[in-house]
């Protein structure tokens, strides 16, 4: 089956950070199903949504991605125990932050994919791909990268690498 690829003026940059049991797997059962999905995403893998930091979150934004997606485990089906539980509580306040300093929160996107959820991994990343490109680029946090006084480092050979890859 041939998908016709269209071109667009713009074209978004999402940064998914995903858990590496059940949202990976899914990303990856779509992907060994050869399903189509717009190849917009840059994936960030964790062993659990309760380990990303929503500072992780700002710096995407910052380093340029327009949008950014948090999946991992379904409630109740987390590999260490209560992680997403902790991710939706943390998650939750931090919406309300970004909505406090202005950041469209309709470029966030919060879901849960398990390892057999191929198809869903596929319609979180299209939907979430689509709404960022009717929305344009998002330059407000560029600006902050070039007068940023970091207090700490995010020095990981992993993320160095994918926040190279966003700009």
């Amino acid at each position: 089956m041939h998908v016709e690829v269209t071109k667009h003026d713009f074209e978004p940059k999402i940064v998914a950070f995903v858990c590496t049991w059940c949202t990976y797997a899914g990303a990856d059962l779509a992907g060994t199903s050869r399903m189509q999905y717009p190849p917009n995403v840059r994936v960030l893998k964790f062993p659990c949504t309760g380990r990303i930091d929503p500072v992780f979150i700002l710096r995407a934004f910052q380093k340029g991605a327009d949008g950014v997606l948090v999946s991992g485990c379904h409630p109740g089906d987390c590999h260490y125990m209560a992680g997403n539980f902790h991710a939706r509580r943390r998650f939750a306040a931090f919406r309300a932050l970004l909505d406090f300093v202005g950041v469209d929160l309709n470029r966030l996107q919060f879901s849960w994919v398990s390892a057999a959820e191929g198809g869903k991994w596929v319609d979180v990343v299209t939907e979430l791909t689509e709404r960022v490109r009717t929305m344009g680029p998002m330059p407000e946090f560029k600006e902050l990268e070039h007068e940023e006084q970091w207090s700490g480092a995010i020095n990981t050979p992993e993320l160095k690498e994918a926040y190279d890859s966003i700009g």
